[in-house]
Order: C-alpha cells, then structure tokens, then sequence
C-alpha cells in the first residue's frame, strides 16, 4: 500500500529543517491550546484534545507522535505548558492523558498516512478510536496516581469531557477535509 501525502506534506517540502519547525509547531499549538480551558477535577477541560487530533492528522504518524514527544519533553522540562500552565511535578493525576496524547498523535498521523484524513466519516472514526485511548490511558492513570477504582476513574475522568471531546472532534474531522478541498 502507497503511504498518501498528509497535508503537511502537501503544504511543506519535506526537510529535516521543515520536519523540525512542523514537530514543534505542533508541540506549540497543543501548549497553547491547553491553555485555553474550563476548571473541573480532578482534570481541566482544553482544547488539548482537539490539538492533539489536529496535529496528528496534520503532520502523519512519526511527526504528529514526535510532536506530541516534544510537548511532554516541553513540560518535562521544567516549561509552564500544560493546563493550567503546570509543569510536570504538578500534572501528575493527568500523566496518563498525557501519555495518551503520543499515542493518539501516533495513531491519527498512522490513518492520516493511510489518506484516511480526506473523509470526515473516516476521520471521525479515527478520532473516536483515538480518544478513546487517550481515554484509556487517562482513566489508568488516574487509578494509578489517585487510586480510584476503575468507575471512579470514569466518572471523574471520562464522563464530565465526552460531550466536549465529541464536540472538539467532530470540528476537527470538519476543519480537516475542508483543508484538503482548499489545498486542491
């Protein structure tokens, strides 16, 4: 099977330089995006998820994961780049979310390779099937780090965000094809 263009690719050379500039461009975006949030416990409510989605179909699988890398690595570091402008020391209950977002990012860029970007149908799949494990990952962390049981973890950690991550996924899966169609 032939690997399809993703968008970025379209939009930008490929070059170690571009692939740089793109990583952390993505990094940066799901930082802001973070940021922009409404308060709940045990986690915020952001627009990381829709970020997160967006960057990986954006920038394939190696790029989108790599970028998402780069934001943990960001915060890691000691930068105010997650919700609440915390750093890592203060994000821990949110560790696996965050964890999840690479995978995410990696699953997304894997469809996004596969021209699976182009269908908002098929892309709205692909995002279910990725928050889905950002959701997995989000409620074992929670388990792990607030030792909740598992219907804890969900109520707390899934039920408040569904209807906004629905929400947040159905404009991504919008934004996405739309982007293809101007690019023609």
């Amino acid at each position: 099977m032939t690997i399809a263009a993703t968008l970025a690719d379209r939009l930008v050379p490929r070059s170690l330089i571009n692939n740089f500039a793109l990583v952390m461009a993505g990094a940066s975006l799901t930082a802001v995006a973070a940021q922009i949030q409404i308060p709940m416990i045990p986690v915020p409510m952001t627009l990381q998820t829709f970020a997160v989605l967006l960057v990986g179909a954006t920038l394939g699988a190696g790029r989108g994961a790599l970028s998402m890398a780069t934001y943990l690595a960001m915060g890691a570091a000691g930068l105010p780049v997650f919700a609440a402008a915390k750093t890592l020391s203060g994000v821990l209950p949110t560790a696996g979310y965050l964890i999840g977002f690479v995978v995410a990012g990696a699953l997304v860029g894997f469809a996004a390779n596969r021209g699976l970007t182009k269908s908002p149908w098929k892309l709205a799949l692909v995002f279910a099937g990725a928050s889905i494990v950002i959701y997995a990952l989000g409620v074992s962390g929670l388990m792990i780090s607030l030792g909740l049981t598992l219907p804890q973890a969900i109520v707390g950690g899934v039920l408040p965000f569904v209807f906004g991550d629905v929400i947040k996924a159905i404009a991504a899966a919008a934004l996405l094809p739309l982007a293809w169609k101007l690019i023609r």
